[in-house]
């Protein structure tokens, strides 16, 4: 039957009145992400998930659909993730205590055993799932898997008063020596998404428990990722005047640091962006998690959602 255009005005009217996004603003985001996509095409992005994100559902959700967009878009997205608090909760409901020496967790064995269990069972495979119920097809491994990530303890570390280094023992915790990405490269060269869980083992056979930060800035130095996205619960490097710095080359950071205007945790955070840069990386975004559809933003927008550490300032993200 022959629809008039009347007919047709009418319903696309109602259409634009029970959509809040009409069709030329949908149009429009389509056409600014197309130079980004382009861009990002088969290119690998390492990305750390962690923070209020993971523990809050409509975030989640937002950055399991994010991270299927980016795979249907022609991107390999590396997922990486923490959860400090959900280990945290487990060794509570267990009456294990648990000590932080600078950051870090000491681990005994039975506490390593719980932190592999949350971390590359509970945890990975939450992620897993929620990606694949957005349609993605997602793969959940963890460090030790075809020797991914093979660590060393951490026996000594920077004295936070003095940053002289000096002896430790926290258990087992490592730091990556060693890093064989062939089974990251045969998933994400597939039609599936790695989901990684920052677990890692030692020559001698000894399962570690390896800062998620750290796991993700190894793995994508050793592949050369275009990006290595870290999702934080701060908004991005902030001036003096507590405004957000959108981009930052390697030498503005560290005289931001030597002025002061970087301090605390973000130090340390930023010193591993400027690491991972002069390893290769193109370059390493901070992003505030706590904003819906963080990754996109970033990757596929002129906007950007966080700040940007780079050799030097990039023309488009």
């Amino acid at each position: 039957m022959a629809t008039s255009v009347k007919d047709n005005t009418s319903k696309s009217s109602a259409l634009a009145d029970s959509d809040p996004t009409t069709a030329h603003e949908k149009a429009r985001i389509l056409a600014e992400a197309l130079p980004n996509m382009l861009r990002y095409d088969d290119q690998t992005v390492v990305i750390k998930f962690g923070g209020h994100a993971m523990g809050d559902e409509a975030l989640a959700k937002a950055f399991a659909q994010d991270v299927v967009y980016l795979k249907l878009s022609g991107v390999n997205p590396i997922v990486v993730h923490g959860g400090g608090p959900q280990i945290a909760n487990m060794l509570k409901k267990l009456e294990i205590r648990s000590e932080f020496v600078n950051g870090l967790r000491v681990t005994d064995k039975p506490t390593v055993e719980i932190v592999e269990m949350v971390l590359a069972g509970a945890i990975n495979k939450e992620i897993v799932s929620a990606i694949n119920s957005q349609g993605g097809k997602a793969v959940g491994i963890c460090g030790k898997d075809a020797n991914l990530m093979i660590a060393k303890k951490i026996t000594e570390m920077p004295d936070p008063t003095s940053n002289l280094m000096q002896a430790v023992d926290i258990g087992y915790v490592g730091d990556p020596v060693e890093v064989n990405p062939h089974i990251v490269d045969v998933i994400s060269k597939s039609d599936l998404i790695p989901v990684i869980a920052p677990i890692g083992i030692s020559r001698e056979g000894e399962t570690l428990n390896i800062n998620a930060d750290t796991f993700a800035s190894a793995l994508a130095a050793r592949m050369k990722a275009k990006r290595l996205l870290l999702l934080t619960d701060v908004e991005g490097v902030l001036d003096k005047d507590k405004k957000l710095i959108p981009q930052l080359t390697v030498d503005e950071a560290r005289a931001l640091i030597r002025d002061g205007t970087i301090q605390g945790g973000m130090i340390p955070k930023i010193e591993g962006c400027i690491e991972v840069v002069e390893a290769g990386v193109e370059a390493v975004v901070i992003i505030n998690g706590r904003v819906p559809h963080a990754v996109l933003l970033e990757l596929l927008t002129d906007h950007g959602a966080g700040t940007l550490v780079g050799l030097r300032k990039a023309k488009g993200k």
